[in-house]
């Protein structure tokens, strides 16, 4: 009897702990308000700073939709520009409130750094970018050849493992940022550039000539990239993924920062719900009924965000593939707001 009761002593104990630590975050940032993100130094598309000052990017929209969500002003937010060796530290450390930066979601990430991804809001392939003049149409095309890839990144470990199943050798240059890389390249002290496509996109795009580059059709890997937390925290984790999930329904339901207003008055259940005309969503992270709304109206759905940032309105003009809706014959299919 008396173990029974120790026992349930030490897990009422364990209990209130767990109560006390939850919503460390959230209360922190709401207190300062602001959020902290963590975004990558430098990247087109995803994070880049504008002649301004001003930061833009599909992980900027990101940053900006978590922001509105808890404030309803997709301004109150600040950025840290992280390298791939600084980004998981400044996030165990407090240094940022979340990550949003261009990083994959895996499971020794989840598991060994105290971190955990919130959802993925890019679906992305590890893949290598060639100069059209090495005359190289396949990767299998390699052997040899010097290849500049990021430290401490899955670069390297995919890297790795696709040049030893394919029974080829490689020189590696590690290289510390994705623009020291491509210099880099550019000045032939590697053959090669390896990283995720988007990003190599990217790259290619920035260039002085960007016809002079092609990047290869092979994928290395599976690269889904998305925001991470620190574990510990539901309510934040909360906040995030929900954030990322009504971006990407809002799509689905073709609610668009345009006509958000016009679809409040939607009989739709799904929408009515999203945009807090009915029931109160927001109640249990204490957010306001308007938090849907303010994402969309103030950021966009996932979709804009996806068009004016990587897609044919950009310079990257990328496709959506895999980044299209499930219905559209992509993978992108939100969790319910419901």
């Amino acid at each position: 009897m008396k173990l029974t009761k120790i026992a349930a002593v030490c897990a009422a104990l364990t209990f209130a702990a767990g109560i006390a630590h939850a919503g460390e975050t959230y209360n922190t940032v709401k207190q300062r308000g602001f959020v902290q993100c963590g975004v990558n130094t430098g990247l087109p598309g995803f994070s880049q700073a504008d002649s301004k000052g001003e930061w833009k990017g599909l992980d900027i929209d990101m940053c900006r939709a978590v922001a509105a969500m808890v404030f309803g002003d997709a301004s109150k937010f600040k950025v840290t520009p992280l390298t791939t060796q600084q980004r998981f530290t400044a996030l165990q450390s407090g240094e940022i409130d979340v990550l949003t930066r261009n990083t994959t979601i895996t499971m020794t990430r989840d598991t060994t750094l105290g971190l955990m991804g919130a959802g993925a809001n890019y679906y992305d392939s590890q893949g290598v970018l060639v100069k059209k003049s090495l005359g190289v149409k396949s990767a299998k095309e390699l052997s040899g050849a010097a290849v500049c890839v990021l430290q401490g990144t899955t670069t390297e470990l995919n890297l790795a493992d696709w040049f030893r199943a394919n029974n080829l050798d490689f020189k590696p240059v590690v290289i510390n940022t994705s623009e020291e890389g491509f210099r880099t390249f550019e000045a032939g002290r590697c053959d090669v550039v390896t990283s995720d496509k988007s990003q190599l996109a990217s790259l290619r795009a920035s260039s002085a000539s960007p016809d002079d580059y092609v990047i290869l059709p092979e994928n290395f890997s599976k690269e889904p990239l998305g925001p991470m937390v620190r574990q510990g925290d539901d309510e934040w984790f909360m906040v995030v993924r929900w954030a990322l999930n009504t971006m990407i329904e809002a799509e689905e339901y073709g609610i668009t920062s345009q006509n958000v207003d016009e679809m409040t008055k939607s009989s739709n259940p799904n929408i009515q719900r999203i945009l807090g005309v009915s029931g109160d969503m927001g109640k249990g992270l204490g957010l306001d009924k308007k938090w849907g709304y303010n994402i969309v109206k103030l950021v966009g759905n996932y979709g804009e965000s996806f068009e004016r940032n990587l897609g044919m309105g950009s310079p990257l003009k990328l496709e959506r593939g895999l980044n299209a809706q499930w219905t559209d014959g992509g993978v992108l299919y939100a969790f319910p707001v419901r």
